[in-house]
């Protein structure tokens, strides 16, 4: 029999990779500019004491490290690509270890900055805010002024800068465990064809109509976190304990404040999230129970939830065609929007398909000087890998309307609302192919399957996953021993307290808390929640063809990091900061429900 093995690096068509020529046409070039940046370490004691001199000499100063943070951040980017494309080749491991060594390097130099524009008094502080010397950095500045009573000394900070590779330290083994050093062995998919496992085909293994091939492919994948959870579990509790020391090195009374802080995020919005999705829980058990019931088995497994419960729908949708309906569902947001993605989807912006070493997963990346770059493991077979494509396409159209609309200094957006623009993507692809299959029930059927999945797994289990980092969190605050045990016991139960009776809870089935890559940025998770329910309230008026809704959108697109999220949000058009989004959201769930319902 013969096995279809992950092809090489060396094996995938150019036109199918990103073109990492537009960040640097060499390793040359990109040597010269971390020459230039090294240099640029040794200039920032010049600066020492700027700040409270003059408004004008404290301008220059931030426009000097600005000009050093844009040059590392295009040096990052280029290392952290050629690292993630193939971890088999040492050559990205190096340049992405020397960048990230340089970054120590330039925080520890550049620590004095932020404690002393903190140390001016207040009387300073107004005049400076007022001044047209720093008119344009007026908001950057009343960020820094904020985090006053978290700042410590210039000794003390630039001592943090110093430990920033070995805070880090817990994230990079589990990245080169999980994408490197980990094998999943080959695997029949019970047709005479044998594969090997990866992090890149297992959901398709999922989506097998054979149930045996579904349980084998999970037991299997499985086992070999089983295999390693002792170390997993131990990575995993040494980040958290990490979170926790810089959490009260800051003086923040939890590690949730911590994280919640930079983003003026109140500790509510977490609270509401997780409450209004836990008092839904009806509704995911009677759509488990429609699955169970669809698929007629006697019980429904982890492994049951990823096929489409419709039957004999043969999804093969090629790269390009996928690409041709991500612009065809977003024709609601202007011509001029679509043209734009279109050519960068086909021409240089995406890694499309899997290769031996390559990071598992999809991301969008890039910087002010580079392409929004999106990396994708993409199957054709698999419809979620279309919608993957079109959730970093939203990503990435975010990322080149703030670079076109904000100076360097505003270009980046946070976290919290880039997974509105992703989701908001989303939402308009289903919209238009349940249209486009209006007069197929099967189809229509199949794709309303995948946006109640969609939301299940988005809204239901990133909401499960943020309750878990803040239960694990407070273990750790509380002194409470995170072991393997501890760990399977917390997920345990919060799979119970979401999933109930509806769902067969396999042993193995608790090791997934310890194979999630988000769990090492901790409390990011959330934001995929709070960021779909803002994208389906948005996207709900942008698809009744209102001319407002999708210039405000247009225009919330155009901000980067200009303002706080939340107030972000409002320009766009809805208030994260009540639960009508969330609430909305998950009355949407139900509604698509009752509608496959009546269709099966």
């Amino acid at each position: 029999m013969s096995i279809k093995k992950i092809a090489l690096r060396s094996e995938i068509d150019s036109k199918d990779k990103w073109n990492l020529e537009k960040l640097y046409s060499s390793v040359e070039g990109w040597e010269a500019d971390f020459v230039e940046v090294s240099e640029s370490a040794n200039k920032y004691s010049a600066f020492k004491g700027a700040a409270k001199q003059s408004s004008e000499k404290c301008r220059r100063m931030i426009e000097f490290d600005l000009a050093v943070g844009r040059k590392i951040d295009k040096l990052h980017v280029y290392a952290h690509l050629c690292n993630d494309q193939d971890k088999t080749d040492n050559s990205g491991e190096i340049l992405y270890q020397r960048v990230v060594s340089l970054h120590t390097q330039i925080s520890e130099k550049s620590s004095f900055i932020i404690p002393e524009l903190q140390a001016i008094d207040d009387d300073q502080i107004a005049k400076y805010l007022s001044s047209p010397d720093l008119e344009q950095y007026r908001f950057y500045l009343e960020n820094i002024f904020r985090f006053k009573p978290h700042t410590l000394s210039k000794e003390s900070e630039e001592l943090l800068a110093m430990s920033g590779e070995v805070f880090g330290a817990a994230r990079n083994i589990f990245s080169q465990l999980d994408n490197a050093d980990m094998r999943f062995g080959n695997i029949n998919n019970g047709r005479g064809e044998s594969f090997e496992l990866s992090h890149g085909n297992f959901i398709n293994f999922l989506t097998d109509p054979d149930p045996d091939v579904r349980r084998n492919a999970f037991n299997q994948y499985y086992e070999a976190y089983d295999n390693h959870k002792y170390t997993l579990a131990s990575s995993l509790s040494y980040s958290i304990k990490k979170d926790w020391l810089k959490a009260r090195i800051r003086g923040y009374d939890s590690c949730r404040s911590a994280a919640l802080f930079g983003d003026n995020v109140p500790i509510s919005v977490y609270d509401n999230l997780i409450d209004s999705v836990k008092k839904s829980g009806d509704v995911i058990g009677r759509y488990m129970n429609l699955r169970k019931k669809a698929l007629n088995l006697k019980e429904l497994h982890f492994y049951d939830t990823y096929i489409p419960i419709i039957k004999d729908v043969d999804f093969n949708m090629p790269y390009e065609e996928a690409v041709e309906n991500c612009v065809a569902a977003a024709l609601v947001l202007g011509e001029d929007y679509t043209a734009i993605m279109r050519d960068g989807l086909l021409n240089g912006w995406v890694d499309r398909y899997e290769n031996r070493g390559k990071r598992s997963g999809a991301y969008s990346s890039g910087c002010f000087d580079s392409d929004p770059y999106i990396l994708m493991n993409y199957e054709p077979r698999n419809i979620n890998s279309l919608y993957t494509l079109m959730h970093e396409a939203g990503h990435s159209m975010h990322s080149y309307y703030s670079i076109q609309n904000q100076p360097y200094v505003y270009s980046d957006y946070t976290i919290f609302v880039a997974e509105v623009a992703s989701t908001f993507n989303e939402t308009l692809l289903s919209d238009s192919l349940i249209k486009k299959y209006a007069n197929d029930p099967k189809m229509k059927a199949y794709i309303l399957n995948r946006e109640i999945d969609n939301l299940r797994g988005t809204l239901f289990r990133q909401t499960m996953f943020a309750e878990f980092e803040h239960i694990a969190h407070t273990a750790v605050e509380e002194g409470v021993p995170l072991t393997i045990e501890k760990f399977r016991e917390i997920y345990h139960s919060l799979l119970t307290e979401y999933f109930g009776d509806s769902l067969v809870l396999d042993e193995l089935l608790e090791l997934e808390c310890l194979r999630i890559p988000h769990f090492y940025s901790a409390f990011y998770v959330y934001k995929y929640a709070t960021g779909i329910s803002a994208a389906v309230s948005l996207a709900s008026q942008v698809m009744k063809g209102d001319v407002s809704a999708r210039d405000s959108y247009r225009k919330f697109l155009t901000l980067g990091g200009s303002m706080f999220p939340i107030d972000e949000l409002k320009v766009a058009g809805v208030d994260m900061s009540g639960r009508d989004a969330v609430e909305s959201t998950l009355k949407r769930f139900a509604l698509l429900v009752d509608e496959l319902e009546a269709i099966l």
